[in-house]
């Protein structure tokens, strides 16, 4: 089977889906976006989310090229993320799908 015929069988829906599988990826993007791009202040946002889940969760947007880390040389050591220019074409989908998720529980309620 060649490249092109194994890629006609991959749903790009699912590749999507895949991407943002995860706690509250969702939330640290809008999170990143709107500037609460440091550790602390994401835990202190998302209380549920134990400190290795989001750093797992942080790890793989990394590793996916949606979001850039930023170490600064200080005492204490300061980190820092911002989405990438790859991670900001992603922003409107993931913004829009939050919505109808409110959207969505309202109805339910």
């Amino acid at each position: 089977m060649t490249e092109i015929e194994e890629k006609e069988y991959i749903c790009p829906s699912d590749v999507f889906l895949k991407i943002l599988k995860g706690k509250c990826k969702t939330t640290l993007i809008v999170l990143i976006k709107k500037g609460r791009n440091r550790f602390g202040e994401m835990k202190r946002t998302l209380p549920t989310i134990s400190e290795r889940m989001l750093s797992k969760q942080l790890d793989e947007l990394e590793k996916d090229g949606i979001i850039s880390r930023e170490c600064f040389a200080e005492v204490p050591p300061r980190v820092e993320y911002q989405l990438t220019e790859y991670g900001e074409t992603l922003y409107p989908i993931v913004h829009q799908m939050r919505r109808w998720g409110y959207i969505h529980l309202e109805r339910s309620a």
